[in-house]
């Protein structure tokens, strides 16, 4: 999907599909391609002459992969967060700057995106260059990521009230989600640290103008922010992890122990019952009369006795 962004005279940026070559215009200010196909990318190539970093050019980790300035203009690779299907990932977005205009690359329906098209298309003056466009993605992307990490300390909330409550709780299930929430949490931080690059990057080869530098500065601020609250989070994981693997250590030391009181007390009895079930021909008492019934009264009497040795110690 190929959509083009032009600034009109009222201030707003709106949007519009390109679904042939005459509908890309030269005053497009940002140029959006979503999965774009073959021949999108040339319409592209052929009205703006920019031909973009392919995903292979861009798809390594290395800071001076994901950061370079060519005869193309200035790219830049930058990680968002997306919930997918298996659950939050992480998706790169190819950014370039060249002559004015703004190309962006991208392979998933990002929820920054979405939001901040809605924004634009109300509220007057978000943006009136490339830079500011591309700042103001940024920014969505922090948005975006503080609302994952107040639904995590909401998730977290939940489950502690169900660890400290542990009565009728699955605590498989409470590993489980502790762990989502781990790597949901791990992600936001390595993308909250991705857009720091993004913006020392961007104060280091691209001219800005005083508003730029100031919406920068007040970004980082809040990046720095919720690089602690990750850090909060992080350490409230690990506290319900160890909380969690006591519950469950405590609630199999009590069938442990359970088991061990059944043991002493069977095991009397059971001593008595394997000596008078010896097949020798001759052993004492045989013939007498009640000899069974003493010895059943016997084996009782001596699977109660350590029972109330243990209760009295205190030990059960």
């Amino acid at each position: 999907m190929l959509t083009i962004f032009i600034l009109q005279d009222n201030g707003r940026l709106e949007n519009y599909k390109v679904r042939r070559i005459e509908d890309l215009n030269d005053k497009a200010l940002w140029i959006d391609l979503r999965e774009p196909t073959d021949e999108e990318w040339e319409w592209v190539a052929e009205v703006y002459g920019q031909n973009l970093p392919t995903p292979d050019e861009v798809d390594d980790i290395e800071e001076s992969a994901r950061f370079y300035e060519d005869d193309r203009g200035i790219h830049i690779t930058s990680f968002f967060l997306y919930h997918g299907d298996e659950g939050e990932v992480t998706i790169p977005v190819t950014f370039t700057l060249h002559q004015g205009r703004l190309f962006t690359r991208r392979d998933e329906d990002l929820a920054a995106f979405r939001a901040f098209r809605m924004r634009a298309r109300r509220q007057i003056g978000i943006a009136s260059d490339a830079v500011s466009i591309m700042l103001e993605l940024l920014d969505t992307k922090v948005e975006v990521l503080a609302g994952s990490l107040e639904d995590t300390y909401v998730a977290l909330d939940n489950l502690t009230h169900e660890v400290l409550r542990p009565m009728g709780v699955d605590m498989t299930a409470v590993l489980a989600q502790l762990a989502i929430s781990e790597d949901i949490n791990g992600k936001v931080r390595l993308v909250l640290m991705d857009n720091q690059r993004v913006l020392s990057y961007l104060g280091r080869r691209v001219t800005l103008n005083d508003e730029h530098r100031e919406h920068i500065r007040q970004m980082a601020r809040d990046i720095e922010s919720l690089i602690a609250h990750t850090s909060f989070l992080f350490n409230k994981i690990n506290f319900l992890m160890d909380t969690t693997m006591g519950v469950i250590n405590i609630e199999q030391n009590r069938v442990i122990k359970i088991f061990s009181i059944a043991a002493v007390v069977f095991l009397p009895p059971t001593l008595l019952a394997s000596i008078w079930g010896m097949n020798f021909e001759y052993m004492p008492d045989l013939d007498l009369q009640y000899g069974y019934f003493i010895a059943l009264i016997l084996m009782v009497m001596a699977g109660i006795a350590p029972y109330w040795y243990f209760k009295r110690k205190g030990w059960l």
